[in-house]
């Protein structure tokens, strides 16, 4: 075959893999791979349990075992575990963001801390003693993927720091989840996605992108979202849009949950996909 017949069938064939899905490593990654755009999948932060029969990606707690299905590792890696908070701020005060003398705590969650990601010297050190073994935890678990969570946290800091910080972090992130094999997954902060996604970032993980107008930003830049839905109207919509050719957006994956994500067998559990 001729040396363009062949590059133009290689093309070809690069563009129909792309079309059905099938997602493999991404230049600059070590091995990593994606789920199926469109997916079905699973919130299972508050609790794990069984899957559905039909669910092809759960997302799980970076403190439970992985489900055995494309399974993406929770971790809150902009401000701390809650269980790490006063082990965090007593021995290590430098690595935690301060105002005034005292830590500067999340207001809707007073048990966890920013982390002071200001300056190349703290992000690096947070890297190789705070976030970096949790992301080295989901790997050693057999994830294939990682949600950090907490990436907005500079919205919360009092103007201490800001999203430049965020996203030089999260490039530091994306490196050390990459070296483990793992996909990196961008935890909401619409704003900052195409920077985010420049970083190096393979999906993304949103909450009320319908109740936010914020899907289409997310589909975008990303071959992959899975979007957690809080609220049922705003959840109806989307799945109708998603039902709609016109309107629909590629690689969407979409699942209504209640706010503590409780287990599927919980009191007051609510799980619904479209």
């Amino acid at each position: 075959m001729p040396a363009r017949r062949a590059a133009a069938a290689l093309l070809a064939l690069l563009a129909l893999l792309a079309a059905v899905g099938c997602t493999g490593p991404r230049p600059g990654t070590d091995a990593v791979t994606l789920p199926r755009p469109g997916a079905p999948f699973e919130y299972q932060l508050g609790g794990a349990g069984p899957p559905a029969p039909a669910t092809e990606v759960v997302v799980r707690d970076v403190t439970a075992p992985p489900a055995g299905r494309y399974d993406v590792c929770y971790v809150n890696g902009f401000q701390s575990q809650p269980a790490e908070t006063g082990r965090l701020v007593s021995e290590h005060p430098e690595l935690v963001l301060h105002d005034g003398g005292e830590p500067v705590a999340d207001p809707d969650w007073p048990d966890e801390v920013l982390l002071d990601v200001s300056t190349p010297a703290l992000r690096t050190r947070l890297v190789r003693e705070v976030v970096g073994p949790l992301l080295d935890r989901c790997a050693s678990a057999g994830f294939e993927a990682v949600e950090v969570d907490n990436l907005d946290s500079w919205i919360r800091s009092r103007n201490l720091l800001d999203a430049d910080d965020a996203v030089a972090f999260t490039a530091l992130l994306v490196e050390r989840a990459h070296a483990r094999g793992l996909a990196y997954a961008q935890k909401n902060a619409a704003e900052v996605t195409d920077r985010v996604r420049a970083a190096g970032a393979d999906l993304v993980v949103a909450e009320d992108c319908a109740a936010f107008d914020e899907c289409g930003t997310y589909a975008g830049a990303y071959p992959v979202v899975l979007d957690v839905e809080y609220d049922a109207d705003a959840f109806a919509l989307l799945c109708a849009a998603q039902d709609d050719r016109r309107r629909a957006l590629p690689g969407l994956s979409v699942v209504l949950r209640d706010r503590d994500v409780l287990p599927r067998d919980a009191p007051g559990a609510v799980h619904a996909t479209c």
